[in-house]
């Protein structure tokens, strides 16, 4: 056992939970930068006269973006100190935000969001594996189920300010604001101190000093990702969810707007707070049932996070179908609640599953597959069958993948446990023969 996880000290428990609320106060820029267009999507529509279909793309191509940079931030940052892709990363989507206020052309706002994706993508690939160094296993469904909780956050914020500022003020100053914060969170990621990979796991820690001795080769990290059931299982059932859950965040402000005769600023701060009320909670109780039952049962991730997308659907599908206010908020509080529940369980996943030398890679691969089979493509899909149809029927139809996602985790809980009981007996030879 790696003795780092015997001599916890205070000082170095405050070093990571400083860590931790740095990474966290990033990823709630990142949300509210990804999603403040959706908040005043509208507005946009109308500047530029745009169909639904192109603002779906315009929507995806961020993460198209971001999907296809992930793998090559992923690979570096298992080679590279990690501060300095969370750093820039953060830097460059938010200037990016700033420049899409700027644009003078539908063209140059698709190539500024697009930038987005690439900042996006230096910092998420390895923000898990950092915080996973900084917190022991049984800790980990926890302390990562509060980094993720700033995602409902950070949308919400998004929503809000483009539907509030982007009403009251333009869609132009809604962009400016949601920007400028970046240059103060990438400045203090720079200071974050790089812990050493592997150093809170069971097996031995890298070598002295930030990285390991010996990275492993491409092609041995995408064999051994192919080899694991698990990181499968996970990532498909992550791209169902993924799928399902984009399309509904960058469709569901425009959908109440049209459909449900909601008002742009009050729809968005409405479902701002219903999304950071539900989709806190949600995040919180999915990484703490998650661990709870991953004490008991070591597929608990799997049916924590199967579970959530199941009970999520009804409550889904009434909020699509329901006309009366009343129901309809409150089945929506019902699916974000639920519908959050996998993000720290099957985040989990994909750090106890690999080794500490190729997590960034592995959490890049994983970016790579959810989001360009998943949201990558659904808010186009969605626009382009409302252009067909109506925005109603498109949404509905996007529930599908809500089921989808519940049934590949349940039924992939039993691999989990078997993997994972395998990795805690062949751990440290496992973890060798990887890197040779």
């Amino acid at each position: 056992m790696n003795p780092s996880l015997q001599t916890a000290s205070p000082s170095r428990l405050q070093g990571a939970y400083a860590g931790l609320l740095i990474l966290t106060l990033i990823n709630l820029l990142n949300y509210l930068d990804r999603y403040v267009l959706a908040g005043m999507l509208p507005l946009v529509q109308d500047h530029f006269a745009k169909t639904d279909e192109q603002m779906g793309v315009l929507s995806s191509s961020f993460l198209i973006v971001y999907a296809l940079v992930s793998p090559f931030t992923g690979v570096l940052g298992d080679r590279f100190p990690r501060r300095y892709f969370i750093a820039g990363g953060v830097l460059l989507w938010s200037a990016a935000t700033v420049w899409s206020g700027m644009s003078s052309s539908f063209g140059e706002l698709l190539l500024a969001r697009s930038l987005i994706g690439v900042g996006e993508a230096g910092y998420a690939a390895v923000a898990p594996g950092f915080i996973s160094d900084l917190f022991e296993e049984k800790r980990r469904g926890r302390m990562l189920a509060f980094f993720y909780a700033a995602l409902p956050i950070g949308s919400a914020l998004g929503f809000v300010l483009g539907g509030m500022i982007g009403t009251a003020y333009g869609w132009r100053t809604a962009f400016y604001l949601a920007g400028l914060p970046g240059v103060v969170l990438g400045v203090m990621a720079l200071w974050m101190k790089e812990p050493r990979r592997g150093a809170t796991d069971r097996t031995s820690p890298s070598p002295e000093g930030e990285l390991p001795a010996r990275p492993p080769a491409v092609s041995t990290i995408l064999r051994t990702l192919a080899r694991s059931r698990s990181f499968v299982i996970n990532t498909a059932g992550y791209t169902a969810a993924t799928f399902a859950m984009g399309g509904l965040a960058a469709w569901w402000p425009t959908f109440l707007y049209r459909e449900r005769g909601v008002p742009l600023d009050q729809g968005g701060l409405y479902f701002g707070a219903v999304l950071v009320v539900a989709g806190f909670l949600g995040t919180l109780a999915g990484g703490s049932l998650g661990d709870r039952i991953n004490l008991r049962h070591r597929g608990g991730y799997f049916l924590a996070a199967g579970w959530g997308m199941i009970l999520a659907l009804p409550f889904s599908v009434v909020a699509a179908l329901s006309q009366d206010p009343t129901l309809y908020w409150s089945a929506t509080f019902g699916a974000l609640f639920f519908l959050f529940f996998n993000t720290a369980p099957l985040n989990a996943v994909l750090v106890n599953v690999v080794p500490a030398t190729m997590r960034s890679s592995a959490v890049a691969v994983n970016v790579l597959v959810i989001h360009m089979l998943g949201d990558a493509i659904s808010p186009w899909l969605i626009g382009k069958v409302s252009d067909g149809s109506s925005l109603g029927v498109a949404i509905l139809l996007n529930c599908v993948m809500i089921a989808v996602s519940g049934l590949i985790l349940l039924g992939g809980s039993g691999v989990l446990r078997r993997d994972m009981d395998l990795r805690s007996v062949q751990g440290p030879s496992l973890s060798r023969d990887i890197q040779l």
